[in-house]
């Protein structure tokens, strides 16, 4: 076995471990971090992204909310609506998963997507309030990936959005919270349809879902291998 593969299956397996170790904390990110990132590379491929790019999206994806493991539980399992107080600590796990991520030279890229992943396209969003196209395109795809799996999920207290709702809400956004051009590409997707129509299967068990994510890891690590090898 080369030491490329040896590497790439360990970055895989990392990555895996920081997903998991979330889960752990956060039972609501159970499954959430997968749906958003099976749908964010289905809107990326969409969208015109290929190859790397597009792993690198898939990734990000499953991250983008690690940087919730350094918010108390409190707040974190909180059955309820946030007070203002604890919404500006929560809103703290963007640059919490970039700082993170940033400690590793293979992941400071994904550390860069996960940062902006609650940027709006007006400019009103968080951390930094940076708008439109300044906004890095694979952020700006989770975005929007993750505001479709909140609204079509179910939590403590509230029942998801009926499938009228949801996307009633993602068209008034688009200009606003989203990409336009984004949200015009999101029925064209069978992922999407299945979300917004809640026929998503039951939440997966802790190991239902690493075994999902193994298989990705394993499929991620065989196409790099691939294009080692050529």
């Amino acid at each position: 076995m080369s030491s490329w593969w040896v590497t790439a299956e360990i970055y895989h397996e990392i990555i895996d471990c920081l997903v998991a170790a979330l889960e752990a904390k956060d039972p609501y990110t159970k499954g959430h971090s997968t749906r958003v990132a099976d749908l964010a590379y289905e809107l990326g491929g969409k969208a015109g992204l290929r190859e790397e790019a597009l792993e690198d999206l898939h990734l990000a994806a499953h991250l983008h909310d690690i940087g919730k493991i350094g918010i108390p539980d409190g707040i974190l399992n909180k059955n309820g609506p946030l007070l203002p107080e604890e919404q500006t600590i929560i809103r703290e796990h963007p640059v919490i998963g970039y700082q993170i991520l940033g400690q590793s030279s293979q992941l400071r890229h994904l550390a860069e997507i996960i940062l902006y992943h609650h940027e709006r396209w007006d400019g009103l969003g968080y951390p930094l309030g940076l708008k439109g196209e300044a906004i890095p395109f694979s952020s700006r795809i989770i975005a929007i990936c993750d505001a479709v799996d909140a609204m079509s999920s179910a939590r403590p207290y509230r029942k998801p959005l009926s499938p009228e709702e949801c996307w009633r809400e993602l068209r008034a956004n688009r200009g606003r919270q989203f990409d336009p051009a984004l949200v015009e590409l999101l029925p064209e997707l069978p992922l999407f349809q299945r979300a917004i129509d809640h026929a998503l299967p039951s939440r997966p068990s802790a190991e239902t879902a690493v075994t999902g994510r193994l298989q990705t890891v394993a499929a991620l690590s065989a196409k790099r291998a691939r294009a080692h090898a050529g």
